[in-house]
């Protein structure tokens, strides 16, 4: 399923975590494959189980959007390996249990075990943590994550956007944190689109 116009490191892969939020995952997938990027998906067992609680998708519905999808468990996957080139990782919803798993270096699943790669290789890792309210636990981990060179990017509205939707939350948190990436997404921007004297 490979666009052979793109070039091998134009991937990126996409976790989704059992954190309540699936919903940013799905968008990201729609976001990427509009941007001409190659997603590899990858879905915890918990993240299924929101899937089927959030939203009227099936996981095969999900895994749809994507070019490759891995098994959760499947830790000889290619996304498991520092040789297989990407543009970094993001994990949309982020749960505070894989969180702790990167931040521990106890990669027991190929969410975790993507991310530390991810991280080893100096590549870019998004977090979109869902967590509230925090202990000092979580805070703990957030900061030790961003110390080995993860961003920590919680979904926040942005309501200079005058969002008329939750949908248009939900898009302008994921295409921010695909600009990370330097992926172009269409996303409403400060200082262009939007001003003060708007």
């Amino acid at each position: 399923m490979t666009n052979d116009k793109m070039k091998p490191n134009q991937r990126l892969i996409v976790a989704i975590s059992g954190a309540s939020g699936a919903v940013y995952g799905i968008r990201a997938l729609e976001m990427l494959k509009a941007a001409g990027i190659e997603s590899h998906l990858v879905v915890s067992k918990a993240a299924a189980l929101s899937l089927e609680a959030e939203t009227d998708l099936s996981l095969g519905d999900v895994q749809a959007l994507a070019d490759v999808v891995y098994k959760p468990a499947d830790i000889g996957a290619a996304i498991a390996s520092g040789s297989f080139r990407t543009l970094g990782m993001l994990i949309a919803p982020c749960s505070v249990k894989t969180l702790g798993e990167i931040t521990t270096g106890v990669t027991s699943s190929l969410v975790s075990r993507a991310a530390d790669v991810c991280l080893k290789e100096r590549r870019r890792l998004v977090l979109m943590v869902r967590e509230s309210p925090l202990h000092l636990g979580h805070l703990r981990s957030m900061a030790a994550v961003t110390e080995m060179g993860a961003i920590v990017a919680p979904p926040m509205p942005a309501f200079y956007t005058k969002p008329k939707s939750l949908d248009d939350m939900v898009r302008q948190s994921v295409a921010r944190s695909l600009a990370l990436f330097d992926i172009d997404v269409p996303m409403t921007r400060w200082g262009e689109d939007i001003s003060l004297n708007d």
